[in-house]
């Protein structure tokens, strides 16, 4: 309701009966005067006091935004020292820090497969100040469990994706294929003979081999390890003569000759490994996947915070250096808006539970 409404309705009461024809024009007693325009006055009143706590809450909206953050921000970490989201991480929280003036403390939390992590940040208060920068294992793990003490779509909300690496598929110099093409030949001719290093079970580069194993039929024999470090080792060594691996992990090796690359699990070549085809190209289609890095909160982190971090992370990942120091370590820049990251995240919860259910992995109790 408009006030400029009641200056109407109080103008016409105070009209002479020469100034009006009938209805409102009606001369009333002196004192119901005083009181209609006394019920004008606390109308108009209430309205103005009304608008003013709309711009108030308004007001207090920004001002909570641009206050953020008034004090050290807590980013919890899947990883360890020195590991891929780890660097990338810090990466970032060096760059986020000097822009919003407050420090963005790295917590590596590596146990438990990201789920210890992730508990622990889907538990604390949603007010900006404990961040949590999961990998791809946010997507598997639902599937892969047979209890989270978390939901990925329900306890948190989705700020952005940060950085994205494909697998290799990966042999050993010794291995008797060049290409992806022979590699099947070799392996179709030579059922349950060779091994394959897999960084352990529930991981991308393990639900990669699953994925291939399981197009083309392959009859391979898994060894799963403790994570993509002992993989590559075991497969330089030549115990495990063929390996599912992160391009950063293997990328020094490759170009080093210990390792041959057979294909990248991307949409497009790497950087890094330009000569080597991708699945589709090297005639596997349909079998993308990729590491992924992000950046999450807790469920009923205000927007305008959200929207924040988003805003200056993809403004980072926009930054030369960045892109660069990324790209180091096999690493392509991302950004994704949240309400987009949101439905990638589900896309992904969805596709690898068919890959798991798929293979006939069993959950872990």
């Amino acid at each position: 309701m408009n006030a400029d409404r009641w200056d109407i309705g109080r103008a016409e009461t105070a009209r002479s009966p020469a100034s009006v024809e009938g209805g409102l024009g009606e001369i009333r007693p002196h004192g119901c005067a005083a009181r209609e325009q006394g019920i004008l006055l606390d109308r108009r009143s209430l309205l103005a006091g009304a608008a003013g706590a709309v711009a108030l809450l308004a007001s207090s909206r920004g001002a909570r935004a641009q206050a953020y953050p008034s004090r050290p921000v807590r980013v919890i970490v899947a990883g360890s020292a020195g590991s891929p989201p780890d660097t990338i991480t810090r990466i970032v929280m060096q760059h986020l820090s000097e822009r919003l003036g407050q420090q963005f403390y790295v917590d590596d939390i590596p146990t438990g497969a990201g789920n210890v992590g992730a508990a622990m940040a889907a538990k604390a208060p949603p007010d900006g100040y404990t961040v949590l920068a999961p990998t791809s294992s946010f997507m598997i793990n639902p599937s892969l469990y047979a209890k989270l003490a978390y939901d990925p779509m329900r306890d948190f909300v989705p700020v952005t994706l940060v950085a994205v690496a494909p697998q290799l598929v990966a042999v050993h110099p010794d291995f008797p294929a060049t290409t992806l093409a022979e590699f099947i030949a070799v392996v179709k001719a030579n059922p349950g003979r060779y091994t394959y290093a897999s960084p352990g079970t529930g991981t991308t580069g393990d639900l990669a081999a699953e994925m291939l194993r399981s197009a083309f039929k392959l009859d391979l024999v898994r060894v799963p390890f403790n994570g993509g470090a002992p993989a590559t080792t075991s497969t330089l060594a030549g115990h495990t003569p063929i390996a599912f691996l992160s391009v950063p992990m293997s990328v020094s090796h490759i170009k080093n000759g210990k390792l041959r690359a057979l294909a990248v699990t991307g949409t497009k070549r790497s950087p890094e490994l330009p000569d080597v085809p991708t699945l589709a190209e090297a005639g596997a289609p349909g079998q993308e996947s990729y590491f992924w890095q992000c950046i999450m909160l807790p469920a009923g982190a205000p927007k305008e915070i959200v929207d924040l971090l988003y805003r200056e992370i993809a403004a980072i990942l926009a930054r030369p250096d960045v892109k660069e120091r990324l790209a180091a370590i096999g690493f392509e820049p991302v950004g994704t808006p949240p309400d987009a990251f949101g439905r990638q995240l589900q896309a992904e919860i969805d596709r690898w539970a068919k890959v798991i259910q798929d293979a006939g992995i069993k959950r872990i109790e």
